[in-house]
């Protein structure tokens, strides 16, 4: 894993990256694979991290990063049923 680490800190170095891109890059990526790993639970993606959730929040805000969790389809009613009350005279 260090060799990989190296070749990408020599690639970086060679293509000109500032130190200050290539931690937003390593940060963004790792906050977004943590919360893709924890269906985008905040809280457990900081702990995953090792940061505060106030932290991670933070950082998504810094780098745009939606930390939503996918909307489940709404659960689909039986057949001929309206989902309206019918009133009564």
């Amino acid at each position: 894993m260090k060799e990989s680490f190296d070749a990408i800190v020599d690639y970086m170095m060679k293509a000109g990256f500032f130190m200050e891109q290539a931690v937003e890059i390593l940060e963004k990526n790792m906050i977004e694979r943590a919360l893709q790993s924890t269906g985008a639970n905040q809280s457990e993606a900081s702990k995953l991290l090792g940061i505060h959730r106030n932290t991670l929040q933070r950082k998504m805000l810094a780098y745009q990063i939606d930390g939503k969790r996918p909307r489940r389809k709404p659960v689909a009613s039986a057949p001929g049923k309206t989902g309206r009350r019918s009133r009564r005279a």
